[in-house]
């Protein structure tokens, strides 16, 4: 049984020094008080950047290769890291962009059947995002778009970006929604703890989702598929509750504009992966909520242990069917991979 790593990071050395360069944010630069590297995605959240995890992650060849044969793997889909080019000016993002992909394409010729890809596009110049995309899936095979659930200015769910949405549904691919530093300032005052990966990165991500369903994106582009990570942002402990404005508006008038209960699109146009929330209760709530077909494997790497995702998966109280339908029944079936 093949197990395919549906959330696994990289990094080029352009994209680093294109962060480094940056005046604004996001930006690499130095914590004045601890010396340390900070990925700054404001003046106040910053994220602790050891060099073992800038290596990781620029790393692309026998090293990575190791860790991914240590545990298992047979195939990680890569995705370009946060903060993500969203917020990037166009122009640069654009170029960053299409390096990135250019690269990730060489890599995945380089070590056939063990590296596949997202596209990394610049959204805030739309219509060449949608091309660019195109040109990735059709001429570098990729398997979609990966983007981050916010673009300082703006979320997916703004009109402006429905080219790119429209363009995803046609190819038949993903987006995978990866979280980033919330946009909403209630977050800031304690640091990355609160706004990065412990807490606000869900809270950011569910918030995103929930608004591509209301915007109804789902009604336009009814075969359009989301990814989330982390077993769907805490969403599926909330379906019953993300319905009841549907269901029981009180005034008919304010019943959202949707054909059917959010919690529908949820599980209709949402698939999530392990990736990073090695938790039980977690698990089974997910598996109940969406079902065991909408389940796929994520590491997370370099962030998270990728041997810990795998024994926790392979410690859960469900069939080595529902195991197997993770690492890879389900992709195939999907028609994500080949």
């Amino acid at each position: 049984m093949k197990k395919l790593d549906f959330e696994a990071h990289f990094y080029t050395r352009e994209y680093v020094d294109t962060l480094y360069r940056q005046k604004g944010y996001p930006r690499f630069g130095t914590d004045e008080q601890t010396q340390g590297r900070r990925l700054w995605y404001n003046a106040e959240v910053g994220q602790p950047f050891a060099d073992f995890l800038l290596d990781a992650l620029l790393d692309l060849g026998e090293g990575r290769l190791a860790r991914m044969d240590k545990c298992g793997i047979d195939v990680q889909i890569l995705s370009l890291s946060a903060p993500g080019i969203e917020q990037l000016d166009p122009t640069v993002g654009a170029a960053v962009a299409r390096h990135s992909n250019d690269l990730l394409y060489e890599i995945t010729k380089k070590y056939p059947g063990r590296f596949m890809g997202y596209a990394a596009l610049a959204p805030k110049a739309p219509l060449q995002a949608a091309d660019e995309l195109e040109r990735c899936v059709k001429e570098l095979g990729f398997k979609g778009w990966n983007t981050h659930s916010n673009f300082a200015d703006s979320y997916l769910d703004d009109e402006k970006y429905l080219p790119i949405l429209e363009r995803a549904a046609q190819l038949g691919v993903p987006v995978y929604l990866h979280p980033t530093v919330p946009a909403i300032p209630q977050v800031k005052g304690y640091g990355f703890a609160l706004a990065g990966a412990p807490f606000g990165f869900g809270l950011e991500t569910a918030l995103c989702m929930m608004r591509l369903i209301y915007s109804g994106v789902f009604d336009v582009c009814p075969n359009l598929k989301i990814i989330l990570g982390h077993l769907g942002e805490a969403l599926p402990f909330l379906f019953k509750r993300i319905d009841w404005a549907y269901v029981r508006p009180f005034d008919p008038a304010a019943r959202p504009k949707l054909s059917r209960k959010p919690s529908e699109y949820l599980k209709d146009n949402v698939l999530v992966t392990t990736s990073g929330n090695c938790f039980t209760p977690a698990f089974m709530c997910t598996r109940e909520a969406l079902g065991i077909d909408n389940i796929l494997l994520g590491t997370d790497y370099p962030y998270e242990d990728p041997e810990e995702a795998l024994e926790f998966i392979e410690s859960l109280p469900v069939p080595q069917a529902e195991k197997e339908a993770i690492y890879s029944g389900n992709a195939f079936r999907l028609g994500l991979a080949r």
